[in-house]
């Protein structure tokens, strides 16, 4: 039987140019406090544990022009099998399948349309946390050439099913997916103007949207999008001040 747990988003990693500046960004900006794993690595530690990391981008990464980015980790059955299944789906396996020690196996993935992700089978178990508390990771949201297509990959992938798909006008479709019953993320379509790549935004939790925004604002970060209502809450997109892309959600004030 599949462990409850697969096909979920169970950790969240920024890969930064500068880790100490990154700490001292997202600790200020939504609250998170710190934990060093090892010599290279910080966790980020929610009020329920940790809920991700931070560690400088791999020197390949900055000479291939890659910029400080957010990267989701699904939990999958079998690292090896997955990994295999995502090439033979289309994907590209960039990194990996490699072990952690005492932590697990991982292995980094771009899908067809180019976004990243990693697969990440866990040695131990991990508890999924309440993603309705403040300072948790609460939407994972992908922005891409074919949203249909990808969805279609990730479906194979990770078991996602299409939960909702609503239109917004003349910005095309938006896909709610997830896991039975439990919204996961979104995926849209990208206008052609928009001029990004495919890429994965992860959405924080905050109990004060604008005053979130102010502390990100005061260091360096710029907002590209809102902050906007949407249906149960609102929020803004922002870039941090590294270049990173990130987005806050502040749940509807019943």
């Amino acid at each position: 039987m599949a462990h409850p747990n697969v096909g979920h988003f169970v950790w969240h990693e920024l890969r930064a140019g500068d880790p100490k500046a990154a700490i001292e960004f997202y600790t200020d900006v939504v609250g998170w406090k710190t934990q060093p794993f090892g010599e290279s690595y910080t966790m980020w530690v929610g009020s329920q544990g940790p809920l991700g990391g931070t560690m400088a981008l791999p020197e390949g990464a900055v000479e291939m022009g890659t910029p400080p980015q957010w990267i989701g980790s699904v939990q999958v059955e079998n690292v090896d099998a997955s990994a295999a299944l995502a090439q033979k789906l289309g994907g590209t396996v960039r990194h990996g399948p490699e072990d952690i020690p005492t932590v697990g196996r991982f292995a980094v993935i771009t899908d067809p349309q180019g976004a990243a992700i990693d697969l990440f089978q866990p040695s131990g178990s991990m508890g999924l946390h309440d993603d309705q508390k403040d300072g948790e990771f609460c939407w994972n949201e992908l922005m891409t050439s074919n949203h249909g297509s990808a969805f279609r990959f990730y479906s194979e992938l990770f078991g996602w099913k299409k939960l909702e798909e609503m239109s917004m006008g003349e910005m095309g479709s938006y896909l709610v997916y997830g896991i039975g019953e439990k919204r996961l993320g979104g995926m849209m379509t990208l206008a052609k103007e928009a001029g990004m790549p495919p890429v994965w935004i992860y959405y924080v939790q905050t109990r004060d949207l604008e005053a979130a925004i102010g502390r990100a604002t005061n260091k360096g970060a710029k907002v590209i999008n809102g902050p906007m209502d949407v249906p149960g809450g609102r929020i803004a997109q922002l870039i941090d001040s590294q270049g990173a892309l990130f987005a806050l959600h502040q749940v509807a004030k019943a």
